[in-house]
Parts: structure tokens; C-alpha cells; sequence
């Protein structure tokens, strides 16, 4: 009988061990905690455009943000789901499988592809997702090892349906610009962009939605720093943003990519509940007829574009 209870004690803090390091992976995890082998079955998912064959870290997949984004015309719209899943498939992943999401990290810039991808795999039904926070870049710092030898990921099935709760589109915009929505509306791009100043290439039009406040992204990063503020101010958070706790937040800003960050730090890191993000954007938004503030008018826009912003 004591062998028995024993044995029986030792499953449970085996089982409590596993349940606790599941519960604690994600959202950010940091170099040397990757390299110590802290999730072992993870897939390390090295999102980079280029530079992959030169050096990456060992057993790492490539998967090219491109994967993850639209069209030239509109490059936050969100792929097909059908081409998502061939993608996932490929790429070996599985849903309750633990991804390690890698960018460059240059600069605070960077992680918005590592947050965008983070986005897409979670509305997927992805459950254990984590970005290596300074990405690449902070692996190189760190002094830790590359490697040139491709992984073979072995292809998987999947069945994947998009959850909408971290999603809003146009529609949704649309309606709270109206005023038939509630939402706090959140422009995650530098002030030049929200004053209507500068537009991406591919916007229509300037300016920012009605009502919207600006919040970039370089909000939740430390002067200089390319990895996330793995510990923000909670309460000044809530205290700018307004609203009441159950008010949806939606970031936004050319194309999904900035705007990702910020509804990481929100939704993720600082666990503020119903922040969602509005993948098209200003890109998309801008070629609707829908009603825009701080658009300048033609004479203002050209002169605007003649000194860069």
C-alpha cells in the first residue's frame, strides 16, 4: 500500500510539474531559457524573409512572414484559412503543440511580425505560443550558437477554423466610427502617419479613424531597446486607454503589422481582456468610403508628400 501511494504521489507531482511549466509557457520567452532546453518538444518557428540559410537557431523551420500576410493591395489581410492550414501542415505544426515565434529584431519594428504571427496561430486554435523576445538579434547577444543544417519538418494533419475573438474587421470598425459599436479605437503608428502627415503606399487616403487615439508601438519597448517591456504598467495602461473593463479595444494601423504589437502587449503581456486587431488596417479602411479624421486636403496632402511627412 505505501509503494502504491508512493507511486501514486510521484505521478501527481510529475503531472502538477508539467501542468505548471505548460501553464507558464508564452507569451515571451528569452534566449536563455530557449537554449536551456525549458520546452523541448517546441517548434521554433524562424519567421524571417532572408537570412535563414546563413545561420539559425538549431532545428528551427523557416517560415517567411510573407506566409502570414495578404496581397501588395491589401498585405494585412489575412490569408485564406484553407491557405493557412496547407501552410501549418507543412510546416508540421499541431494545435496543442508549443511554437517559439522568431523574427530578426533589429529593431522594435521586427516584432511586429513575431506578434502578427502570434496572432494568426492563436486565432487558429494554436494553445502554446511564445515569441523569443529580441528575437534573433538577442540570440547573436546572448552568445549562443547558429546553425546552417535545415530541419526536415514532418507534415501533419490539421482541421483549422478561425476564432474571431481577437479579430475585427471592417464591418466592426465601420459600426464604431458610425457610433452603433462601442470600442476603443487604438492607431499604433507613429504620430506623422496619425496626423495625416505620411500613408502607406498602398492607403487610398491619409489620416486616422474618427475617435481613434494614438498609442505606437514604440510605446511598449524601452528607449533603444528591440524587445518587448516584458512587464508594463498595468493600471496607466487601463488609465489611457479608458473606457470601462469591458469596452473591446482595437488596434489598428497600415496593415496589421504595428498594430500587432500593440495588441500583444495588451492582450497578451498585460492580459487586458477583449483587445482585438484589425488586421486590413488603414490600407483597407482607407479604400472604403468611410469617414476618416485628421485627412488633410489636396494641397496640404501634396505638400505633405513633397517633404516626406
Amino acid at each position: 500500500m505505501q509503494r502504491i501511494m508512493l507511486s501514486s504521489l510521484t505521478g501527481l507531482a510529475m503531472f502538477c510539474a508539467t501542468t505548471a511549466l505548460a501553464g507558464d509557457f508564452g507569451p515571451l520567452i528569452m534566449p536563455a531559457d530557449l537554449a536551456a532546453g525549458t520546452v523541448p518538444e517546441a517548434v521554433i518557428l524562424d519567421i524571417r524573409p532572408k537570412g535563414f540559410e546563413a545561420g539559425h537557431i538549431a532545428g528551427a523551420v523557416s517560415a517567411p512572414y510573407g506566409l502570414f500576410r495578404g496581397p501588395k493591395s491589401n498585405p494585412g489581410a489575412v490569408p485564406p484559412v484553407a491557405d493557412l492550414e496547407r501552410a501549418y501542415e507543412t510546416l508540421g505544426l499541431e494545435l496543442d503543440r508549443p511554437v517559439v515565434i522568431v523574427s530578426q529584431g533589429d529593431t522594435d519594428s521586427d516584432f511586429g511580425s513575431a506578434a502578427r504571427v502570434y496572432w494568426t496561430l492563436k486565432s487558429s486554435g494554436f494553445t502554446e505560443l511564445a515569441v523569443l523576445n529580441g528575437g534573433a538579434t538577442a540570440w547573436v547577444n546572448a552568445g549562443l550558437p547558429l546553425s546552417t543544417q535545415a530541419a526536415t519538418p514532418v507534415p501533419t494533419e490539421l482541421a483549422i477554423t478561425w476564432d474571431n475573438t481577437w479579430t475585427a474587421d471592417t464591418a466592426e470598425v465601420t459600426a464604431v466610427v458610425a457610433g452603433t459599436e462601442q470600442a476603443t479605437l487604438v492607431d499604433s503608428r507613429p504620430g506623422s502617419f496619425f496626423n495625416g502627415k505620411k500613408m502607406h503606399d498602398a492607403a487610398d487616403r491619409p489620416g486616422t479613424l474618427p475617435g481613434a487615439m494614438n498609442l505606437p508601438h514604440t510605446d511598449f519597448f524601452r528607449p533603444g531597446a528591440t524587445a518587448i517591456n516584458a512587464d508594463p504598467d498595468l493600471e496607466a495602461l487601463r488609465a489611457k486607454l479608458g473606457g470601462t473593463s469591458n469596452t473591446p479595444v482595437v488596434a489598428f494601423c497600415n496593415t496589421g503589422h504595428w498594430a500587432a504589437t500593440d495588441w500583444f502587449a495588451l492582450s497578451e503581456v498585460a492580459g487586458i481582456d477583449n483587445v482585438k486587431l484589425y488586421a486590413g488596417s488603414m490600407v483597407e479602411y482607407s479604400q472604403t468610403d468611410g469617414e476618416m479624421a485628421n485627412q488633410p486636403g489636396l494641397i496640404a496632402h501634396l505638400f505633405n508628400q513633397l517633404l516626406g511627412g
